[in-house]
């Protein structure tokens, strides 16, 4: 399964031009997607992942 940053709840957009994206659940910042980060270290899919629409109340 691919997971959309875009969607979650703990992607945030930084203000580092070098590292623009993050991960508010694992605490890092990066320049690719952080599901690619945590999928190159780990081996394994985001175990974080909160969707935006459920975490709202929305479906």
């Amino acid at each position: 399964m691919r997971i959309d940053c875009f969607k979650c709840k703990n992607f945030k957009v930084t203000w580092d031009p070098q590292n623009p994206r993050g991960c508010a659940a694992y605490g890092f910042k990066t320049k690719q997607l952080p599901s690619v980060v945590v999928k190159q270290s780990s081996g394994m899919d985001c175990m974080k992942f909160v969707s935006k629409a459920e975490s709202e109340g929305k479906r």
